[in-house]
């Protein structure tokens, strides 16, 4: 089971310093971790529509007329409405939208989880290294990470079959 502390752990780990036990810590590491975590793993998140964090929801109007975009949504990515602060405006009584959600370390392929440390220990390296040799090395480590994340990630799916188009049913 992965844990914040986990990702924490593996990004000091990756500065070649020494892993934490808690997020509640006194040390720089922890307070970093504990400031950083969660706003590093949302920004992830969020960059990318990645497919493990995809999900489709059906949505009612409110009292208002509004539908309110569900808490744990951290960027819609498909829609009919125009979206307005936390909520959607649009004509119809039912809206679907796709959307990348925030979930837990636990639930991160393990091509995601390296990529969050890796981000995280360019987040640390000047707070506690400042060493910019290293954190030249980190970023050029993390862009790769990213680039390649995002491949694995496309890729992991069958594509689902063409269905209802005319030209492929005319040609069988």
């Amino acid at each position: 089971m992965l844990t914040k502390i986990d990702l924490c752990s593996m990004a000091l780990l990756k500065l070649g310093e020494n892993p934490i036990q808690s997020l509640s810590d006194d040390t720089a590491a922890a307070k970093l971790g504990r400031t950083l975590i969660d706003f590093v793993i949302d920004s992830l998140l969020s960059l990318h529509p990645w497919r493990f964090a995809c999900r489709t929801y059906n949505l009612v109007k409110d009292e208002n007329g509004d539908f309110h975009i569900p808490s744990d949504v951290l960027r819609v990515i498909k829609t009919n409405g125009k979206i307005m602060e936390n909520r959607i405006v649009s004509d119809v009584d039912n809206l679907v939208i796709d959307a990348i959600v925030r979930i837990s370390p636990n639930d991160f392929p393990s091509y995601f989880a390296s990529l969050v440390a890796t981000k995280l220990a360019v987040e640390f390296c000047m707070p506690l290294l400042s060493d910019q040799t290293v954190f030249r090395t980190l970023v050029a480590l993390y862009e790769t990470e990213l680039q390649s994340a995002k491949f694995i990630d496309s890729t992991t799916s069958i594509n689902s079959p063409i269905q209802d188009f005319s030209l492929i049913d005319i040609r069988f």
